[in-house]
């Protein structure tokens, strides 16, 4: 699931990005051009069986991103606005912050 939470003063968006740990390993990093590419480990929630990871996003852009499973397996989030290649043979999930 992904959260966009516009702001009517402010040239950001609030977005959290959020997967069932049911259905995911032990560990969730999110790897993204935000974050220069370097995994960020995303916060387990037990009440809601859920890994979250929340951040402020310039306003009408476009970032890439991928989730990485337990430090091996590449994911891509099924809730994402679009997919985009990424010159590995596979894609990334793209999020816009256009309101």
């Amino acid at each position: 699931m992904i959260n966009k939470r516009f702001f009517k003063t402010k040239d950001e968006v609030e977005v959290t990005f959020e997967l069932d740990a049911e259905q995911v390993g032990n560990s969730v990093s999110i790897v993204a051009d935000f974050l220069d590419w370097k995994p960020t480990q995303m916060k387990k929630v037990v009440r809601s069986k859920s890994y979250k990871f929340k951040t402020r996003l310039p306003k009408d852009s476009q970032f890439e991103f991928r989730y990485l499973i337990d430090e091996e397996k590449w994911i891509n989030d099924p809730n994402a606005d679009q997919y985009r290649p990424n010159g590995f043979g596979e894609d990334n999930s793209l999020i816009s912050t256009h309101q």
